[in-house]
């Protein structure tokens, strides 16, 4: 479920999709905007700059997703857009660094993040990733990406992870801290407007950079919270 994250892509095709969707770009410098508009252009998703007025506008205007600048403006422009009839299960890109950086902001839902400085072929292999999400095709994309802070109880001590894609069987996840496959552990953690839960399951994989994935015990009954959580979500 991590490999969504990697760094070597072929070039943008310059043959590009007629847009279906909109995604707002928000207090983003010009050259890192260009990059960006590029490669949602690719997957037919239209990019509209939004300045000082963002807020406001994302209360009341429709958009599919959105970029935001993880600086002292974003905590307001991410509250009008959760707090929007419209617009609060719409997809949040942060820009910015790291996923732990992006915590501050976890209460707000970020599905993703633009590490900066901006490259463009790793841009575009997120946007590839996670592009379905936006354009509501969610016959074919079952996995959630979304950044929240997540605790890990393992046999032998209890860890602080970051999450970073979540569905009704599993979870990928990253931490500074090493965790072997095959452990039987306890993840908790909250997601928008689902309260705390707590679902057992097992290691199944790791990767470098600690990235790890955990598949969840069918047989763990509080499982259906999450599972119906991420329905509705897939609906709205």
């Amino acid at each position: 479920m991590d490999n969504a994250f990697g760094t070597a892509l072929a070039p943008i095709p310059q043959k590009t999709k007629k847009a279906t969707a909109r995604i707002a770009i928000v207090d983003v410098k010009d050259a890192t905007r260009a990059i960006l508009s590029e490669c949602f252009r690719q997957f037919g998703i239209e990019s509209v700059v939004m300045t000082a007025n963002a807020a406001e506008r994302l209360r009341k205007e429709k958009f599919e997703a959105c970029v935001i600048h993880l600086g002292p403006g974003a905590p307001a422009v991410m509250e009008a857009v959760r707090t929007s009839t419209s617009n609060s299960r719409m997809v949040i890109y942060g820009l910015g660094g790291s996923a732990q950086e992006a915590m501050r902001y976890s209460k707000y839902g970020i599905n993703a993040i633009f590490h900066e400085p901006v490259e463009r072929s790793a841009a575009l292999k997120l946007v590839r990733a996670t592009n379905m999400l936006v354009l509501h095709e969610f016959r074919r994309y079952v996995r959630i990406p979304v950044i929240t802070e997540v605790a890990v109880q393992t046999p032998s001590k209890k860890i602080t992870a970051t999450s970073v894609e979540v569905s009704s069987g599993g979870m990928s996840l990253r931490c500074a801290e090493d965790v072997g496959t095959g452990q039987t552990v306890e993840v908790s953690f909250a997601l928008l407007t689902l309260p705390r839960v707590w679902v057992r399951g097992n290691v199944t994989w790791k990767k470098p950079k600690h990235s790890f994935g955990v598949k969840f015990d069918p047989a763990d009954e509080r499982r259906q919270k999450l599972k119906e959580w991420i329905d509705a979500y897939l609906e709205s």
